[in-house]
């Protein structure tokens, strides 16, 4: 046999290969030239197709057969919202990478599913405070810093149509020192779906109840929500902090020596009424256990905090709520009843550029009237709150208020301003 022609059969035989893998292959380059760019351009402009999820097709950039395939399995998908013409240029799309799509079928459909599964969203916070508060044994644990600088991130995942897994993140670091408050990183993690004829949450999350005014911190266990003009929620497990961290100075003043209880037990039954379709009814009942009186064993106290408030539309541009807390926590000479109230005019809306609301509150909050309020900017406090939101830009919002008060436990002078600007994403 010659030699040119034994080299010939070996190129035909190696191209062969070769032709049969890069067809094969879905990470070759679709070439500049090549008609499927025009036929996704026609697609995605009438809306059949929405390129990589952010609206394009990223330029001039040259797609793999990977990339093509994922396309023209979008655009199949989508065939009911084609016209003729459209679903002519899908088949023919189809016909092109049939054996990518082939290949790659499971492959593209378990990517799409996950990369359309995943809901991102959060939020940056830039924060000034300036406080002054003359301190005491029951104030000591209050902030004193020029700003802090905060982070919240999340995802939402599909686990099925009923079903959700949410992750969240939360980070606060002061600008004056670098510190990182100790309270953070928290981090919330929890499955939250359809059960029983209502709504059930499993893991650590917020059992927010009310307005805040008792708590507004995270417990681990689970929370069935069900009703809809009367909602009731139920939840069980535990906080996710100790007593002390999360604010419990009641507890020790039981005794001196009174120890910090890591995760106390924690129970709540809140009920939501819609009383109309301006007012709204909130009732909540909360119960803590697990501390001692002298700081040793047994760990067989409760402490429990009765919440009750309501919020209605005044009018057109004002809105008015109320809400009342009472413990059973009886130390002599110290409050544990508590209570807030806010006046609001028009409502800030970060989806709204321009829109604004002004507000003005009076709270009392004693230590022994609240678990960890959301209204607690200073701790045991009484006093006068003025301030307002406004929206400069698209999902922005910069807040700025006055709260001048006293403690409560002690009377002294206590005072916060702050000025903060909110980023959502």
């Amino acid at each position: 046999m010659k030699k040119s022609l034994i080299i010939t059969l070996a190129l035909v035989f190696v191209l062969g290969i070769a032709g049969t893998a890069f067809a094969a292959n879905p990470f070759v380059d679709v070439p500049a030239k090549h008609w499927a760019y025009g036929a996704v351009a026609k697609l995605a402009a009438d809306g059949v197709i929405d390129g990589y999820g952010d609206g394009t097709f990223r330029g001039d950039k040259t797609l793999t057969r990977y990339e093509m395939a994922q396309i023209v399995a979008k655009a199949m998908a989508n065939q009911d919202k084609a016209s003729a013409q459209d679903k002519a240029l899908i088949e023919k799309l189809s016909t092109e990478f049939s054996q990518e799509l082939d290949n790659l079928g499971v492959r593209v459909s378990n990517l799409e599913n996950k990369v359309d599964n995943v809901k991102w969203g959060g939020e940056v916070r830039l924060r000034y405070d300036s406080r002054s508060q003359a301190g005491s044994s029951t104030t000591a644990g209050a902030h004193s810093t020029a700003g802090d600088s905060y982070v919240d991130m999340w995802a939402t995942a599909q686990i099925n149509p009923d079903w959700v897994g949410k992750v969240e993140y939360e980070a606060n670091r002061f600008t004056n020192t670098g510190a990182v408050d100790a309270t953070d990183p928290a981090t919330r993690i929890y499955a939250q779906g359809k059960a029983f004829g209502g709504t059930l949450t499993l893991g650590k999350f917020n059992p927010f109840a009310a307005y805040g005014l008792i708590i507004d911190d995270n417990m681990t266990g689970a929370q069935f929500q069900f009703g809809n003009t009367l909602k009731t929620r139920i939840a069980v497990g535990r906080l996710a902090d100790s007593t002390t961290a999360l604010g419990f100075p009641q507890f020790g003043n039981y005794a001196t020596n009174a120890a910090a209880v890591n995760y106390p037990s924690y129970r709540a039954v809140e009920f939501d009424l819609a009383a109309s379709p301006v007012t709204n009814i909130k009732a909540a009942y909360h119960r803590v256990g697990g501390y001692s009186v002298t700081g040793a064993a047994p760990y067989d106290k409760t402490a429990n905090y009765l919440e009750a408030g309501f919020d209605t539309k005044l009018a057109d541009d004002w809105s008015f709520m109320a809400d009342y807390a009472k413990s059973n926590i009886d130390i002599a000479n110290q409050s544990n009843k508590g209570y807030f109230t806010q006046l609001q005019y028009k409502a800030a809306d970060v989806k709204t550029v321009g829109s604004y609301d002004i507000f003005a509150n009076y709270r009392k909050i004693p230590l022994n009237s609240e678990i960890d309020s959301t209204w607690d900017y200073a701790r045991d406090i009484k006093g006068v709150q003025l301030g307002f939101d406004y929206v400069p830009m698209l999902n922005t919002k910069f807040q700025a208020f006055y709260l001048k008060g006293k403690t409560i436990t002690d009377n002294n002078d206590a005072n916060v301003f702050r000025a903060q600007v909110e980023f959502f994403f």
